[in-house]
């Protein structure tokens, strides 16, 4: 690699974004003429049946010319999202103690639509 290439690579200023499974790295970086542009990767953790685990990665290129509109979309989109949800959030996957409320008054049917209020508990010890 020669130096031109090592410099468009080079991280000018980052931050780092650690969200549970996901990590979001931000990245000032310099191109080859000298200005700057802004990279977001969504690195996120994925763990294998064996123990092992790998990472996928997503990369954005923000260049100067498009933070303004960029910028605004952006806060645009999270507004309308707290202002619809407000700010709590209400996921399963963020709340280690969530637990789900099911509703009584809604019966479940099997797959030839009879109810299945009503079943025998099975030990498969028994058989």
């Amino acid at each position: 690699m020669n130096n031109n290439d090592m410099m468009e690579k080079e991280e000018i200023f980052s931050k780092v974004l650690r969200a549970g499974r996901r990590t979001y790295f931000f990245d000032v970086r310099s191109t080859k003429a000298g200005d700057y542009y802004l990279t977001v990767t969504e690195s996120k953790k994925f763990t294998n049946d064996d123990g092992s685990f790998h990472y996928k990665k997503h990369k954005i290129y923000l260049y100067k010319e498009d933070f303004t509109e960029f910028n605004s979309i952006l806060n645009e989109m999270t507004d309308y999202i707290i202002n619809e949800k407000g700010d709590e959030v209400i996921s399963e996957r963020h709340q280690k103690d969530f637990k789900k409320e099911y509703d009584t008054d809604t019966l479940e049917t099997s797959v030839d639509g009879s109810s299945t209020e009503k079943f025998t508990d099975v030990d498969f010890d028994d058989i």
